[in-house]
């Protein structure tokens, strides 16, 4: 086991933001080099990002979450039904969010007496698809699809998505054109709440499993 790796690892852990929680990675396994490594580059990522006052996400897709964090602390975290990537090796480095989901604003009455709440985590999308720069795709899709349609909709997009991650593994080779995209099921709460979270410019790191 890499002696480096381990100190690196155990000295990010230290830093007084993630001390203060515990395990930065309670779920890490300190006898697998490859996640020792990954749990250090995004440990190094967070420590960027922490050190200004701004929100971000970790999208752990180890241990199947989504933390929304700030300082290095978890303020929220929403758990991943399920999830698949294409370009994984690519997901790496902060990428920053170009647009927050479209949302349909409530109409305001004029004639109303009582104060109108314009926009509430109710009217928030429960499927979308967010864009980052550098380039990177995150869609978003609701585990509550109904009836037989609804199934069999989320059924063909999950094998569709399944193909193309199968197809990248047989190229044995990343396209350098397509960005890496990121499919995650949620459930409709979450998923709202998460389209809730986000602003524009909000940075986002990614810790890959160290076996896809």
């Amino acid at each position: 086991m890499p002696l480096p790796i381990i100190l690196s690892v155990v000295l990010l852990l230290s830093t007084p933001g993630w001390a203060a929680e515990g395990e930065a990675f309670s779920d890490l396994d300190m006898n697998d080099p490859a996640a020792l490594q990954e749990a250090s580059r995004v440990i190094e990522e967070e420590l960027k990002l922490a050190s200004r006052p701004q929100t971000y996400l970790l999208i752990d897709l180890a241990s199947g979450a989504i933390q929304i964090k700030a300082r290095g602390v978890d303020l929220h975290r929403l758990p991943i039904a399920a999830w698949t990537v294409t370009e994984l090796p690519r997901l790496t480095g902060a990428f920053r969010l170009t647009a927050r989901p479209p949302v349909i604003r409530r109409k305001i009455d004029p004639s109303a007496t009582t104060e109108q709440e314009p926009i509430s985590l109710s009217d928030m999308p429960t499927e979308y698809r967010l864009s980052f720069n550098p380039a990177m795709i995150l869609e978003v899709e609701s585990a509550a699809e109904q009836g037989t349609m609804g199934w069999i909709r989320m059924a063909s997009k999950k094998v569709w998505k399944q193909l193309r991650v199968w197809k990248q593994h047989l190229a044995g080779a990343q396209s350098p054109g397509e960005a890496p995209t990121i499919s995650l099921t949620l459930s409709s709460e979450q998923a709202q709440s998460l389209a809730w979270s986000t602003v524009n410019g909000m940075p986002v790191v990614i810790r890959r499993p160290s076996e896809p």
